[in-house]
């Protein structure tokens, strides 16, 4: 009896041993059940547990496969192009997202306070704007071609000659592309890149068509104005004024500026010596102008509309149509040339300008306008390095006050940014508190207290600036070293125009760009722009062709071959 005890237990012994090596090996197959149940004949059912370590063992390991291809490894030996405070969302320079891939963001769960603290940079992929690469002439597959100079566009040689002067050389992408055109007598809509040269791009067939009409036989000394440029603020209209100043010089041009915030007297001024042969107004300055008749546009032969994405704003669009509808617009070729001519229309924007075929349409053939779009427009610029901070709002004085102080210690210039007049006053009183030495620009001040200001930090009088948005159209702002974005932008257009005063076309260093993100609706600008630079695509949202008003059939963009 006692032997038949002993064998039943050495059976069930060795059962059990079996049903426990089947289970352990059975664990990489996905084994989930946490008890085994052995029945043998003529006895009481045998539980076998799994320890709670094999357990989580078993679950990791299944894990582990479900994960297996749910996400590749965004790091590859080289640089990074993301760089993220964790390691794990960095992405590198050699690695493409797929067409389907969707890209894991670092700022996925920026919402939350957790995420308070966190970052990550775009950095930057090239040394050189993408507008300065190295020109290759056409058929020429050799990367040592030579870069072109201004003499390949067969203007006048004393034009060339103070260019060189300037240490200006070799024409930008957009330049090469735009002035030819231009030259020929094209209505021309040119969009492309901040800091790309596109000032110099109009300004310099204008000065040359300008010089050359002087020296005919039957100029007269007496003509009305021949050139306009309408700009959106009284500082940019100073700085394109100076530009054509310094390259028309030599042929004794008029240049003239009509800045806004001004009484009609301050107007008139200007026109008291004559009509100029340039004019570089502000929309509001010109119509005071033209209700006035300080001037008229019968004559003209050019009319630009510079910043054309803030031009075409509604805004100004109103002031906009009511000085086109005094102007004379060509509608072909054969009409920007001959004693009885009319205004040759140049549309200039560093991004791609909405409505601007419902304003268009009304003084010229849409037809007619050639369009100039460059490759990177609404791409953010891969040679400018860009960091986003998630902080919470009652901090970024502090973490302002840090950034500053170490510019300071490098030298830096540094221009701030914010996205309301009174929050320029604020942060400038806080930060006078703190010892920091700044001015401040914003449109609700005199225009007293903002002549000059631009100027001075262009001079290096000071280095610190705050301001509004006033100050991120199209200003040269080479000496800028760094951009802060105390408060985040509201939209991707004054994004990309802000993080374009720095990285510009002549600059010796490409310079930074730092953004507080403080706000829900932050984050999701964020993630839009994250998304984009991981894609290395454009940002969503963009204007990316001209358009007629809805109820009039589309046309065919013209090429110029």
């Amino acid at each position: 009896m006692q032997s038949a005890k002993v064998g039943r237990c050495a059976f069930l012994f060795s059962k059990v041993s079996k049903v426990a090596r089947a289970s352990c090996s059975s664990q990489l197959a996905g084994v989930s059940a946490c008890e085994r149940r052995l029945t043998t004949a003529g006895s009481q059912p045998v539980v076998i547990r799994i320890p709670r370590r094999m357990q989580e063992r078993i679950e990791n390991i299944k894990q582990m496969q479900s994960k297996k291809f749910d996400k590749l490894p965004t790091v590859k030996p080289g640089r990074l192009l993301i760089k993220s405070k964790n390691p794990q969302l960095n992405q590198s320079v050699g690695y493409t997202l797929g067409k389907f891939e969707q890209p894991v963001l670092t700022s996925k769960g920026w919402k939350s306070n957790k995420a308070l603290g966190d970052y990550f940079s775009i950095n930057s992929i090239q040394s050189a704007p993408p507008s300065v690469l190295k020109q290759k002439d056409e058929g020429d597959n050799s990367a040592s071609a030579p870069q072109k100079t201004f003499n390949c566009f067969n203007i006048c040689p004393e034009l060339v000659e103070t260019l060189h002067s300037q240490n200006i050389i070799h024409p930008t992408t957009v330049q090469m592309q735009t002035i030819p055109k231009i030259l020929k007598g094209r209505n021309i809509l040119c969009a492309a890149e901040t800091g790309s040269g596109k000032t110099l791009a109009y300004l310099l067939p204008i000065i040359n068509r300008l010089q050359a009409d002087s020296q005919e036989p039957f100029a007269d000394s007496e003509r009305n104005i021949r050139a306009v440029v309408i700009v959106p603020s009284r500082e940019l209209a100073e700085q394109v004024a100076s530009v054509s100043r310094s390259i028309s010089k030599p042929f004794g041009l008029k240049v003239k500026v009509a800045g806004g915030g001004r009484g009609v007297g301050k107007i008139k001024a200007a026109f008291t010596q004559g009509q100029p042969d340039v004019l570089v107004a502000t929309p509001g300055a010109l119509l005071k102008a033209l209700w006035k008749r300080f001037i008229n546009l019968n004559e003209l032969s050019f009319l630009v509309i510079d910043e054309a994405d803030t031009m075409f704003d509604k805004s100004f669009a109103g002031m906009l149509e009511n000085i086109l509808s005094h102007t004379e617009v060509a509608s072909r070729l054969s009409e920007t040339a001959g004693l009885v001519h009319k205004a040759q229309l140049v549309v200039v924007g560093a991004t791609f300008p909405g409505g601007v075929g419902e304003v268009l349409s009304n003084v010229t053939d849409l037809a007619s306008m050639l369009i100039v779009k460059s490759r990177m427009l609404h791409h953010l610029m891969p040679h400018v390095k860009q960091t986003f901070l998630r902080v919470k709002g009652a901090d970024k004085i502090l973490e302002l006050h840090q950034v500053l102080k170490k510019a300071e210690m490098e030298h830096k210039s540094v221009l701030v940014f914010c996205n309301s007049a009174s929050t320029v006053n604020w942060l400038g009183y806080s930060l006078e508190e703190m010892g920091v030495r700044h001015m401040r620009l914003q449109g609700e001040m005199p225009a007293t207290m903002r002549e000059g200001t631009f100027t001075n930090f262009q001079k290096g009088n000071f280095d610190v600036l705050i301001c509004t948005d006033i100050a991120s159209r199209g200003l040269d702002t080479q000496r800028v070293k760094l951009i802060v974005n105390y408060d985040f932008p509201e939209n991707h257009t004054d994004y990309i125009h802000r993080a374009g005063r720095v990285g510009r076309a002549g600059c010796s260093e490409a310079g930074e760009v730092l953004s507080f993100v403080t706000h829900s609706w932050d984050v999701e600008l964020v993630q839009k722009i994250e998304t984009a630079a991981r894609r290395r695509t454009s940002l969503p949202g963009m204007e990316s062709e001209i358009q007629k008003p809805s109820q009039e059939t589309d046309f065919k963009e013209m090429q110029d071959n």
